[in-house]
């Protein structure tokens, strides 16, 4: 999917400059009193039509502020709660109850990437992900010449295993009948969580704490916990080197895991304990 945050900002959100405002209508202004044979001295602070340009310039930045907002919440990236109800409408979409708008702004993403009935995986992903809220994330595969569609479920469940209610929900929401092609076969079942242990050689920096080691260590587990997408993720030593590079940290050597470690389509891998070992200081 796209990532909608490293987008930049479209350009019908105009920039809000209250100075520029004022500028530019007390320059409008002392065009008009010249032509006019006025003598205006616009740094008068007290004089009536300089109070009434700053109120204008105000009133017009607060203008560009609503259509901007106005305009914003039309946009995905931007979009937030009943708006955002709008937009998920178009796509045949509403928001499970206690669903968050960046769930169901991915679910829309899924809808449009997955609008082919032919069955692509970010259409069976979206199918689940509206069936019920504890869908996290979905493997999709097939085995050789099988046409059965293999569905693993990882659930937002401590663990990520999806006990047997949610597995019903996935494969009666696939099963639909205005959902499932005729020659659609599914096998639904739990996601495989893989835990692998870390050990790190981390140098710091010379004026970095002797604690941030030991920080590092949530840190990193937090951020694979945050990936999206964990399904068939592998976990390979530049993501641990990139993880572990922080701010206070020079050098990342990994000693375990010693190669990439591979995951498959049901499998997601989950960071263990992770063991960091004394690289000394460095710039």
């Amino acid at each position: 999917m796209i990532d909608l945050d490293a987008l930049p900002d479209p350009e019908v959100l105009k920039p809000i400059d209250f100075d520029e405002w004022l500028a530019r209508l007390t320059a409008r202004f002392s065009e008009e009193a010249a032509e006019a044979g006025i003598l205006w001295d616009a740094d008068l602070a007290s004089d009536p039509v300089v109070i009434q340009i700053q109120l204008t310039a105000f009133y017009a930045m607060l203008f560009v502020s609503y259509v901007n907002e106005a305009a914003r919440n039309q946009i995905l990236k931007f979009s937030t709660g009943a708006d955002l109800n709008h937009l998920a409408s178009f796509y045949g979409l509403t928001r499970l109850a206690g669903e968050t708008d960046a769930r169901l702004r991915q679910r829309i993403q899924l809808a449009t990437i997955g609008g082919s009935v032919g069955g692509t995986a970010e259409r069976f992903k979206s199918i689940a992900m509206g069936a019920d809220l504890r869908v996290r994330d979905l493997g999709v595969w097939t085995e050789g010449r099988d046409p059965t569609v293999r569905i693993a479920v990882l659930s937002t469940d401590i663990g990520g295993d999806a006990d047997a209610t949610l597995l019903a929900a996935v494969k009666t929401a696939l099963e639909a009948p205005d959902v499932r092609l005729v020659s659609d076969r599914f096998e639904v079942t739990s996601a495989v969580r893989q835990i692998v242990d870390l050990s790190l050689t981390v140098t710091l920096a010379p004026d970095a704490p002797a604690s941030l080691s030991q920080t590092l260590k949530d840190l990193i587990v937090a951020a694979r916990d945050g990936e999206d997408g964990l399904l068939g993720l592998d976990l390979t030593k530049a993501w641990i080197t990139k993880s572990a590079m922080i701010a206070g940290i020079t050098n990342v050597r990994v000693e375990e895991p010693l190669a990439d470690v591979p995951a498959g389509p049901n499998e997601a891998i989950a960071i263990g304990a992770v063991t960091i070992l004394d690289g000394g200081r460095d710039r």
